[in-house]
């Protein structure tokens, strides 16, 4: 149970990570879901909305970090 406690902390912590940092690309005028390449599809009765600049820029920082992460712990 101990596990699975420091688990559901753990992607705690991560979601108040990942909103704040949302809060701050606002703040900054950052336009992450109005993208370049982001696909926006609004018909009669139907609206479609598929962030692909969005997901690739948050792919390539993430892969980034990950990296320089990984290079300061050896």
């Amino acid at each position: 149970m101990g596990e699975l406690g420091k688990a559901i902390l753990s992607l705690g912590l991560l979601l108040v990570v990942v909103g704040a940092v949302l809060l701050i690309a606002l703040r900054f005028g950052l336009p992450l879901g109005r993208m370049p390449g982001d696909i926006a599809y609004r018909g009669k009765n139907v609206s479609v909305f598929f962030p692909l600049g969005t997901s690739l820029l948050i792919s390539v920082v993430l892969s980034l970090l990950i990296h320089l992460i990984s290079k300061f712990r050896r």
